[in-house]
């Protein structure tokens, strides 16, 4: 007779699962520059930002530890970069600019928690799920768990720069299910990124489950990701988890 699963780890992805920025980052930008006298529009900001955002990733991944950087001087490096790609070359101007909005993202005011966020953390706590936050973040992510009241819902936050690694490197979920004292069979990762989040945690055996937002999902992503591990908001994840533990493991 086939034994029937149940979960005792749930591991959450923070940002754009759980809370996102509650403004565009290229509205906050032109907003701290406005304060100091320069005017940048906020459209080209944000299109800068993505642009040197991901260069950064590529060529210093994980903040740069590894190449003796901190995870503050990374995202300086971003910001100043940002503001030059802009068409911002004075980089004096600039330095002041980037300490403020490095400071001004630690803080809950500068984030909103999603829809049903806290419910379902609760939800979960009641199904006796042990929880705990794997996020490819910097160490700032206390402050901001703490001041929108989201820290006492887990049991452990473990951020990529802490671990060492970023999703999907199995090593981080490796390192979850190790403080957590569990096996990959009995835990389930959420998250809204098909390669860090999804991918990232089946591939070491636990559970996932994918949360999708208003825009269509990629029709590759959608081929290759079943129904039952899709979540259209944060509502769904209780009922999915009742499928999930309603099923035969190995199914």
């Amino acid at each position: 007779m086939a034994h029937r699963l149940q979960l005792r780890l749930l591991t959450w992805d923070v940002k754009d699962t759980l809370l996102r920025l509650r403004r565009p980052i290229g509205e906050e930008y032109a907003t701290k520059a406005r304060a100091h006298g320069l005017e940048v529009e906020a459209t080209t900001l944000g299109q800068a930002f993505r642009q040197v955002f991901k260069a950064q990733n590529h060529s210093f991944p994980n903040y740069g530890l590894s190449h003796g950087l901190t995870s503050r001087q990374w995202w300086l490096d971003v910001i100043l970069q940002t503001f030059h790609l802009a068409g911002v070359r004075d980089a004096q101007a600039v330095a002041p600019i980037a300490d403020e909005l490095y400071e001004d993202f630690r803080h809950p005011y500068s984030w909103q928690v999603l829809d049903g966020a806290e419910n379902t953390l609760i939800g979960c706590r009641k199904r006796g799920l042990k929880l705990a936050a794997v996020s490819n973040f910097d160490h700032r992510l206390q402050d901001i768990l703490v001041g929108l009241g989201l820290w006492e819902h887990f049991d452990f936050v473990l951020t990529s720069e802490a671990a060492g690694w970023p999703k999907p490197d199995p090593r981080i979920f490796h390192e979850a299910l190790r403080l957590a004292r569990m096996q990959p069979a009995v835990a389930a990762h959420i998250g809204d990124s098909y390669l860090c989040d999804y991918q990232g945690a089946r591939a070491i055996g636990m559970h996932s489950f994918l949360v999708v937002g208003p825009e269509p999902l990629d029709p590759a992503i959608r081929a290759s990701v079943p129904e039952e591990h899709i979540l259209p908001s944060l509502s769904h994840v209780l009922p999915a988890l009742d499928r999930l533990e309603g099923s035969t493991p190995g199914l």
